[in-house]
């Protein structure tokens, strides 16, 4: 069972790439319907197909490459679902033999409503608080599948580094501090923030005078046709890119002291390979996130900035359940 988790893991990892693919490709309405593309299986090809689906949506010429990316995301999305499904089938039938069963039954009722929040991010037109809890709810399952792994292995922090222990509340911290900035990092993306502030460490001169707080954080916003390519204003759009900025330097902050204090108080190779492998990571996602900026947020970047993002939380829970794991 342990590598059918793996593969889920694995499978997990690519449909958060590819969501933030789709995501920042425009592709969220490449398909104006679910969970078909215009009324079809798959993207409509041929000329008759184009003109049907043309009839039925003529809001929404066809355009095949923004409807394949949404539809390989679906798919992806579809069969890591079904992969889920088979874990907690599997993990009822051997419940006996001490197999966990909360963890995989709780992410089946994720991964359900993973697929109602696929849904309504297309019928509610790229609402920006779904989009974001789409991201969410992403992490979340790729979270809830690298801890059921972690459950399923049979390890223990070795005897020298019992004192640390104590440590696990501040990892378990520094999750809820990660999971508020990947947060704020959806909020921005939903909202098309990214490129609103040009200039670093924090914005563009005369940014403290433009920041309003009214409306940039408004999970209920007004009713419209479509939140595709944003619905605020450009203050309340600086506002969340700053917002974003100073949560990414407490996060960096505190992760980096965590890093550390681990790494100079731990005796075994594990923990201190795991604390310098945080630092790493998270000194990757900095000079990603300080590329997006410099570079005018390159495709290539913006998604490794949602990757490595994910891979942080993966390490950061390995280094947290470690340190809490029972002798």
């Amino acid at each position: 069972m342990r590598n059918l988790v793996l593969i889920s893991i694995l499978l997990a990892l690519v449909v958060v790439s590819l969501g933030a693919y789709t995501r920042l490709t425009h592709a969220g309405l490449g398909c104006p319907d679910w969970p078909g593309c215009y009324g079809f299986i798959d993207v409509p090809q041929t000329s008759e197909q184009i003109r049907q689906a043309e009839q039925a949506f003529p809001e929404r010429p066809v355009e095949p490459e923004k409807a394949w990316n949404e539809m390989i995301h679906r798919y992806f999305a579809g069969t890591l679902g079904l992969f889920i499904l088979l874990i907690s089938l599997l993990s009822f039938k051997h419940r006996r033999l001490g197999v966990p069963v909360f963890l995989p039954l709780t992410l089946l009722v994720l991964v359900i409503f993973q697929a109602a929040l696929g849904m309504w991010t297309v019928t509610m037109k790229l609402m920006p608080v779904v989009v974001m809890a789409h991201l969410l709810g992403g992490i979340s399952t790729l979270c809830l599948l690298f801890l059921l792994y972690l459950r399923l292995k049979p390890y223990r922090i070795p005897s020298g580094d019992w004192p640390i222990k104590k440590y696990w509340s501040y990892g378990l911290l520094g999750v809820v501090i990660l999971t508020a900035q990947i947060g704020l990092g959806g909020w921005t993306s939903s909202n098309y923030a990214a490129l609103v502030c040009t200039e670093l460490p924090i914005c563009q001169d005369g940014w403290q005078q433009r920041l309003t707080f009214e409306d940039s954080f408004d999970l209920v916003p007004p009713e419209r046709d479509s939140y595709e390519f944003g619905h605020l204003d450009h203050n309340e759009r600086l506002t969340i890119h700053v917002m974003h900025r100073f949560g990414a330097i407490v996060t960096a902050l505190y992760l980096a002291w965590l890093a550390l204090v681990i790494y100079r108080k731990a005796r075994s190779r594990f923990f201190k390979q795991t604390a310098l492998a945080l630092g790493g990571i998270l000194a990757c996602q900095l000079a990603l996130g300080v590329s997006n900026v410099w570079f005018s947020l390159p495709l290539s970047v913006a998604v490794s900035h949602n990757v490595v993002a994910a891979c942080l939380m993966l390490l950061l829970i390995t280094l947290t359940y470690s340190l809490k794991r029972k002798i």
